[in-house]
């Protein structure tokens, strides 16, 4: 016997959340469903209600950090009980065929399903997903304002261990807002010596003590030019179009500029600029299910927890207008 759902949906791009009742079918064998106790709102669901990336659906349930407890688990479910509390981010399936599954890489999987798209998420009060992606929450963290964890932590979190960031390393993170200020107190507990790029004077002290040892302007080119040949590794959680030739030119021999904020605009690159020092340019999703469980562990050893503000999940539209309106520190969080 199926059950029905109550969510907040998009009727269509640029109308405020409504009460949705639904029903998601039979659960399958692999899936379990979750109780949801909060989520948070991610900049990406407001790319979803207003379908800027063309792949949304309406109505539309927003919503990918989910934390919550395990009310069913699927026949096919591995490791995970009725009870466990857990958390969700973008992903809530894979196909556990293919070779990056296989590798543990199931955040490259073509197939993976993401847990908005077509299907609702976890502005509701039950969601369900594959157990692969149900990853149990450290009894240490807080589970109030862990759920940014699961999408803006691990995109941050990621590439410091994909690509090999040490501790002796020199890096910046370009913008210090909902991804930024995760990144910034990550790689100090790594090690790195951290530098802030912002845009906002007023972000500095905030900057240093969530870890910067060092603030400059993003669109500061004399302070820009005089760190060129510094870095090892820069990583950009802002969404908006810089003087990327500036940051290029601040990599060190090997540097990587890395992107996990969706800049819309294409990022123009001259080959010379990363030949002579065999420089990089990437960007990545998220994070292993693996990684994400390394995360959690990492935060829970050295106490390092989002920035959040609490609204009811009620309150949805208010929650969505201050996150629109660029007042968000810096994660929000929809509590059921």
């Amino acid at each position: 016997m199926t059950e029905n759902f109550h969510g907040w949906a998009a009727t269509k791009s640029g109308v405020a959340l409504t009460e949705l009742e639904f029903n998601p079918g039979e659960m399958r064998p692999e899936q379990v469903q979750v109780k949801i106790e909060s989520c948070g709102i991610c900049h990406s669901d407001l790319s979803m209600l207003d379908n800027d990336w063309g792949n949304s659906t309406y109505p539309l349930v927003p919503g990918h950090e989910v934390i919550g407890i395990i009310e069913k688990v699927g026949d096919q479910a591995k490791g995970l009980a009725i009870g466990d509390r857990v958390g969700l981010g973008w992903f809530s399936g894979s196909c556990m065929a293919c070779q990056p599954c296989l590798s543990g890489r199931h955040n490259l999987c073509s197939s993976a399903e993401g847990i908005i798209v077509g299907r609702h998420g976890g502005f509701a009060d039950k969601v369900r997903a594959d157990w692969e992606w149900a990853i149990k929450l450290p009894s240490t963290l807080d589970p109030a304002s862990a759920g940014p964890l699961f999408c803006g932590g691990i995109t941050v979190f990621a590439p410091i261990t994909d690509f090999g960031v040490k501790p002796t390393d020199r890096v910046g993170v370009i913008g210090i807002g909902g991804l930024g200020h995760l990144a910034l107190q990550f790689l100090n507990k790594w090690g790195c010596e951290v530098t802030a790029f912002t845009s906002s004077e007023s972000k500095a002290d905030e900057a240093r003590r969530l870890g910067a040892h060092h603030v400059v302007g993003t669109r500061d080119k004399a302070a820009l030019g005089k760190l060129a040949g510094s870095f090892d590794f820069i990583l950009v959680t802002a969404n908006v179009a810089l003087d990327w030739d500036l940051f290029i030119a601040a990599l060190a021999p090997d540097g990587r500029l890395h992107f996990v904020g969706a800049v819309l605009e294409p990022v123009p690159v001259a080959a010379f600029s990363l030949i002579g020092g065999r420089k990089s340019i990437s960007g990545s999703p998220l994070g292993s299910p693996a990684t994400v469980a390394k995360m959690l562990e990492f935060c829970a050893r050295h106490q390092i927890a989002p920035v959040t503000e609490t609204f009811a999940m009620k309150d949805v539209n208010a929650a969505l207008d201050h996150l629109r309106a660029g007042k968000a520190r810096h994660r929000l969080v929809l509590k059921n």
